[in-house]
């Protein structure tokens, strides 16, 4: 398995509407439920009217299409990381799986994933 270093700084928001959301980017992570409206994105491009802001994360891409009938791949990686203790915030796109870690466990966790894969 090959992971890929996106090299930014992220931070998860929970915000009002999406007027102030710049889709410009190309790092932009929006979702919308009956409860909320949540943006992964650059930090420096939070929205300046965040309700709440979680700074502080970086992340990595797992290389490749993922085939939506593959068990546990998700939850393997995610084993790792909790067995040393690490949080993690995961996002899956149509094609892609993204895994946001604290700044601070960023290097020791794709250490250990690079190792075991």
């Amino acid at each position: 398995m090959i992971f890929t270093t996106l090299d930014l700084d992220f931070s998860i928001c929970k915000i009002r509407d999406v007027s102030g959301v710049d889709l410009s980017r190309e790092f932009v992570f929006l979702s919308k439920t009956d409860e909320e409206v949540s943006l992964v994105c650059p930090s420096d491009c939070t929205p300046r009217d965040a309700l709440a802001v979680e700074a502080g994360w970086r992340a990595f891409r797992i290389d490749g299409i993922l085939d939506f009938g593959l068990v546990g791949v998700v939850a393997d990686i995610t084993g790792v990381l909790a067995a040393a203790g690490i949080s993690v915030f995961v996002i899956s796109t149509y094609n892609t799986d993204y895994v946001f870690m604290k700044c601070h466990d960023f290097d020791k966790g794709l250490a250990l994933l690079r190792n075991r894969y």
